[in-house]
């Protein structure tokens, strides 16, 4: 017998296989034969019976089989390809509402065809809309396997895809890697046999468990591509403590006299995950620590913390923030706490005067800008660090995984610490963040008071005016956040300069303010620091005002088209208020009649729940991990074939196995992972 092909090998050299099939299968993300194997059907149509006509229902899915005994091209009430198809029990009507001159040839009369499709009631009873059909023999056996159906591109027709798929499960190795006493343990099928029976499975196969993924062919898959996670995340994990880095001591002067300054004391969760983070950067290794914190935790004081244990130890600290307010927030209440201590803070942004930025670029690279905060501009191949200790990212899912590394690269091996208060659900945690060590702020400062949520149609925004007119006559600062700064004649949405104008003259006796993204700096800077003040009332803001606005005077939040957006976003919005001992409120306007399913879900979850992590976990079932971490363009792996929600169990084991398989059988994990990333191993969240 001759031996089998390698998996891991590529697609050439095999007779049909031809550059331009091998470019269209690139398209699909399949360069070897592994790839194609693990290619897997989308849905599967069952043709391996034929449904007499006289017993078809509605509904369902049939295949019949029969003569085509009438075929023309109507015009009204629309044009359409209409054929009655004829067997010994009864009639069905075959209906196109687009078709070629090809199919008006296939579908001739006197045609005998096999049709495959949905059954509906029509007016001149049964019927069929757009189903496949295939001339065929009045004989003809019929199909010995439910028919797959793959994901394809232009070009790649669903027969070749079978046809070399159906090649590879018989010519390309696709014997046990791993011990079999892990799959018996999970009681899990082969991997040749899950293959097999996936790409080809017989009639007698409950196709509902099929489509639903959780035949036990499926969980065998999606355990081996959740251990092939685990053991990747591992491995850099592992390969981190062979990394040097600098090993700072405890803070004993700058950041006990920083605690002193400030007018309140630390949460038990903020000292808890301050001490963490200490002992991270006293090791000789980089750190890489996530910091959790729903909005107004207090995630900045303790990131200020450890940007003091650096510094006091001689090395510098940055802090890149995802927009320029935010890193704006953190530069002015950075200046407040550090410099009394004097600490020199420098501020870089791609907006900055040439003079200015040549400056602040000459001290970070002397070293006497001893903490630098900005904006995507830290990573610019012109900012040179004379010696960087620590790179802390804020906000760090919106940031991709190159220009994390990017900032990382700025240092010999700084250490690193990641801040996000868009709560990461466990199953996340475990699966994307299995790499990090991971640190929570649990709880709130005290005196912050619950945000009551509100949803109002636009068609009551007169109420929403006076609502706004009562808290600013009581002393009180609003918000009024617009998701788009110019006019969208597709969307139809309020833009946020009309909005200005039209709550200017609504309310001549408030000094109204507008921030946008596109103003310039100072523009933005001055606008923020009147609301800051209590100067401006009432503040028109786009979404740029999500994160870092501190405002605790602010009791009043309202937001347009809360239909548009996401659930975090509209998380952090209301977060802008209830910083204060006020009452608070928000808002949420959306347009009465245009609210889809999923928009009335999000909608639905943020006015029940104040929780951060209860509305990722939603947020997460509603977008699913790759929109939800927005790593769909990041360079990270997604999973293909394992659902975190559906197979959290499987995760829980592959973690577990993932440990005990590198330190017994290194050799097989190595086996293991080439089998299920090849070279996007390296792509795996640095």
């Amino acid at each position: 017998m001759a031996s089998k092909l390698p998996a891991n090998s590529k697609l050439d050299g095999i007779k049909g296989m031809t550059p331009a099939l091998q470019g269209r299968l690139a398209k699909l993300g399949i360069c070897n034969w592994q790839g194609l194997l693990l290619h897997m059907p989308l849905r599967y149509l069952d043709e391996t019976r034929i449904t007499a006509i006289r017993d078809l229902h509605t509904g369902e899915q049939a295949q019949v089989q029969g003569e085509i005994v009438h075929t023309e091209v109507q015009y009204r009430p629309r044009k359409a390809l209409v054929c009655r198809l004829r067997d010994d029990t009864g009639q069905l009507v075959l209906r196109f509402l687009h078709f070629y001159p090809s199919q008006v040839a296939t579908l001739k009369e006197g045609r005998y065809i096999r049709a495959f499709g949905e059954v509906r009631g029509g007016f001149f009873g049964w019927e069929m809309v757009h189903p496949q059909c295939r001339q065929v023999e009045a004989h003809a056996p019929v199909a010995e396997a439910l028919t797959p159906f793959y994901p394809t591109t232009a070009g790649l027709s669903q027969a070749v895809l079978r046809k070399w798929i159906s090649w590879a499960l018989e010519h390309v190795d696709i014997a046990e890697i791993l011990p079999q006493e892990i799959y018996s343990g999970l009681s899990l099928p082969s991997f040749s046999e899950s293959l097999h029976l996936l790409h080809h499975p017989t009639p007698d196969t409950a196709l509902r468990s099929l489509e639903s993924r959780d035949h036990p062919a499926w969980r065998r898959l999606a355990f081996d591509e959740l251990l092939a996670q685990q053991l990747s995340m591992r491995k850099h994990h592992a390969r981190r403590r062979h990394q040097g880095a600098p090993a700072l001591a405890p803070s004993r002067t700058l950041v006990t006299a920083l605690l002193r300054s400030l007018p309140f004391t630390l949460t038990q969760a903020q000292q808890r995950v301050a001490v963490e983070i200490c002992r991270d950067l006293e090791q000789p290794y980089p750190m890489q620590r996530l910091l959790q914190g729903d909005v107004g935790s207090g995630k900045t004081i303790v990131a200020a913390m450890a940007a003091l244990q650096a510094v006091e130890n001689g090395w510098q600290a940055a802090i890149m923030a995802p927009t320029e307010i935010l890193a704006e927030q953190h530069y002015q209440k950075m200046q407040t706490w550090l410099a009394p201590l004097g600490i020199r803070v420098a501020w870089l942004s791609g907006s900055q005067g040439k003079k200015e930025r040549r400056e602040m670029m000459a001290a970070v690279e002397n070293g006497v800008a001893q903490l630098v905060i900005g904006t995507h501009a830290l990573f610019q191949e012109q900012v040179v660090f004379q010696r960087l200790g620590l790179a802390i990212v804020d906000e760090q899912h919106r940031f991709g995984v190159q220009q994390r590394l990017s900032l990382r690269q700025k240092g010999v091996q700084p250490h690193q610490l990641m801040m996000s208060a868009t709560p990461i659900p466990r199953t996340l945690s475990m699966s994307y963040f299995a790499d990090l060590d991971v640190s929570v702020i649990d709880e709130l400062p005290p005196g912050r008071t619950p945000i009551v949520t509100r949803l109002v149609s636009d068609a009551r925004r007169d109420e929403v005016l006076e609502r706004v007119q009562h808290a600013c006559m009581e002393g009180r600062q609003a918000y009024w956040v617009c998701p788009l700064i110019e006019e969208s004649e597709v969307l139809q949405l309020q833009t946020v300069t009309e909005t200005y104008e039209r709550l200017r003259e609504a309310f001549p006796h408030l000094r109204v303010g507008l921030v946008h993204g596109r103003m310039k700096p100072a523009e933005k800077q001055a606008v923020m620091a009147a609301f800051s003040a209590g100067v401006t009332q009432l503040l028109v803001a786009t979404t740029v005002i999500e994160v870092g606005v501190d405002v605790p005077n602010a009791s009043l939040m309202v937001i347009e088209h809360a239909e548009r957006m996401g659930l975090a976003q509209l998380h952090q919005l209301r977060g802008r208020v209830g910083r204060g001992a006020a009452k608070s409120s928000c808002i949420l306007l959306y347009q009465e009649g245009k609210l889809s399913e999923t928009a009335r879900a999000r909608l639905r979850i943020i006015y029940e729940s104040n929780d951060g992590f209860a509305i990722a976990q939603a947020d997460l079932a509603l977008r699913g991990p790759g929109e939800f971490m927005g790593v769909r363009q990041s360079g990270v792996p997604m999973l293909k074939i394992a659902d975190l929600e559906r197979d959290q169990e499987l995760l829980e084991a592959a973690r577990d196995i993932a440990a005990e398989l590198l330190e017994k059988s290194p050799r097989a994990a190595e086996a293991h992972l080439a089998r299920w990333l090849g070279h996007a191993e390296e792509l795996v969240k640095v």
